[in-house]
């Protein structure tokens, strides 16, 4: 017999799907997410410095080959965890989206 995702009533009422079967890709999304945010700030940093002309020639380089490897390694975690870059936009409610739109 497969066990039953488990609803709870949190205090506003929403409820919350808990699933043992899918706890550890549900945590990779959650994790996934902040780590995708953290990465899209550092970005967005960058680039200003960049326009600012902070950063010298090799800095930029150092940077953008950062990145790109970050980014990398977050297609290849998504892809273990069977997740699409969608998964990870957690919705925020009445805040919107945790990610901005690319």
């Amino acid at each position: 017999m497969t066990p039953k995702p488990h609803d709870r009533t949190t205090p506003g009422g929403r409820r919350i799907a808990l699933d043992p079967d899918t706890v550890g890709r549900d945590l990779a999304s959650l994790v996934l997410s902040v780590v995708e945010l953290i990465r899209q700030l550092m970005e967005r940093q960058a680039l200003r410095r960049i326009d600012q002309g902070d950063l010298d020639d090799d800095r930029i380089e150092e940077i953008g080959l950062t990145l790109m490897a970050l980014e990398e390694r977050m297609a290849d975690l998504r892809e273990r965890f069977d997740l699409t870059p969608d998964d990870l936009n957690i919705d925020l409610g009445p805040l919107g989206h945790l990610l901005a739109d690319d």
